[in-house]
């Protein structure tokens, strides 16, 4: 139906897009209240990760629930994630480590959690940040 199945999370199911070098993910929302919040999501990931972004190809009703089809680059990891490396560049950028895997960004009023080996690959030396849950607070609107 979408691919070849790789994984999955609490989030979202995972496939290889099969003839291409995408992955296709759904994800019923299940972190956030509302839809608007989770479509938020994807938009500051772009903004920040624009190297991973994704794209909506549109909307699967499975069973009873609402699925958001998304596409995203696929991203090989040539080497196991440094957490070390990502909290320096979360840091670099603005963001501050409030526990765990978790970043804030006072200034932008945005909230970055999960950000654990699984979900930012490095390739090269390079991060790449794949799943990404965001969450905007009220400064983000000021």
């Amino acid at each position: 139906m979408f691919g070849t199945y790789i994984t999955e999370g609490a989030e979202q199911k995972i496939f290889f897009s099969e003839g291409s070098s995408d992955v296709i993910k759904i994800s019923d929302a299940v972190f956030y209240l509302y839809w608007e919040d989770y479509f938020n999501n994807p938009l500051i990931h772009n903004y920040l990760f624009s190297d991973t972004a994704y794209t909506l190809i549109g909307f699967r009703v499975i069973g009873d629930k609402l699925f958001a089809v998304v596409k995203q680059p696929f991203i090989y990891a040539t080497e196991m994630t440094n957490l070390k490396d990502v909290t320096h560049f979360m840091l670099s950028n603005g963001f501050e480590l409030k526990k765990n895997n978790d970043y804030y960004n006072s200034s932008l009023g945005v909230i970055i959690e999960d950000l654990h080996d699984e979900n930012v690959l490095t390739n090269n030396g390079v991060l790449f940040f794949v799943d990404t849950v965001i969450y905007l607070t009220e400064n983000f609107y000021k």
